[in-house]
């Protein structure tokens, strides 16, 4: 059997890390109903992992370029106020689900697709370095979507979406990573240049997502104390698992 085109392997690396984030729904394979206090759980469990996520995308933007990761960042954050705006204006709907909740499940996963791109880039730029270093970067990557897929889900659940439906959105959130391996495989130099523009753009999309749109939601059907404690652990818990990473 001869062997696989690199190509082709570049892009069933990233292939495996876009399936990966489906793993987060599996959790809510478990819950049958939710209720207000529910999404106001998910919701602050949402933002600590995406707070997490954040940061650990500044400071890897940071090491190639700290001035223009903080251009992406405001980048970022006029795209979600553009985005909001624009769905503000418009009548969203999701399957069945229309208004504020589809303009919110409809902005999550826009964000966390944004995301996908810079990390399609290292999947990419890793082969450089030779198989073994893209192994490790790809199942790096592929272990830390599995929580971005919890985050996706924990948002899209109690807005009424379905299991599948959390695990397609998911999956559908990183496919930019199989699609955009390949041409910065091909093209390393030239895309090299602009990954902490793009980890920088989505740090700043998702920061600015939790605090007007998660955060805000979680206060009001719960508790300040609870929220800041799952908001708090989620967060650190994402910290540490990326720095195990």
């Amino acid at each position: 059997m001869s062997e696989l085109d690199p190509v082709v392997v570049v892009f069933l690396y990233g292939l495996l890390t876009a399936v990966a984030t489906g793993l987060g729904a599996l959790p809510f394979a478990f819950v049958r109903s939710v209720s207000p206090r529910a999404v106001a759980y998910s919701n602050a469990i949402a933002a600590g992992l995406m707070l997490g996520a954040s940061f650990g995308l500044v400071a890897e933007g940071s090491e190639r370029g700290s001035l223009q990761t903080f251009v992406g960042t405001l980048l970022g954050v006029g795209f979600i106020l553009i985005a909001q705006r624009w769905l503000g204006e418009h009548d969203i709907g999701i399957g069945s689900l229309r208004g504020a909740g589809a303009r919110k499940m409809l902005l999550i996963v826009v964000v966390m697709t944004v995301h996908s791109f810079a990390e399609g880039v290292a999947i990419g730029a890793s082969f450089a370095g030779g198989l073994t270093l893209a192994t490790l970067i790809t199942v790096a990557i592929a272990v830390h979507n599995v929580p971005e897929g919890l985050a996706i889900s924990a948002v899209l659940r109690p807005q009424g979406a379905t299991l599948a439906g959390c695990a397609g959105w998911s999956i559908f959130s990183s496919l930019p990573q199989p699609l955009m391996a390949v041409p910065a495989f091909l093209f390393v130099d030239a895309f090299l240049p602009a990954l902490p523009y793009g980890v920088g753009f989505a740090a700043g999309a998702m920061v600015f997502m939790v605090i007007v749109e998660l955060l805000p939601e979680a206060f009001e059907h719960a508790r300040k104390p609870e929220v800041g404690l799952l908001a708090s652990g989620s967060l650190i818990a994402m910290i540490l698992f990326q720095a195990l990473l």
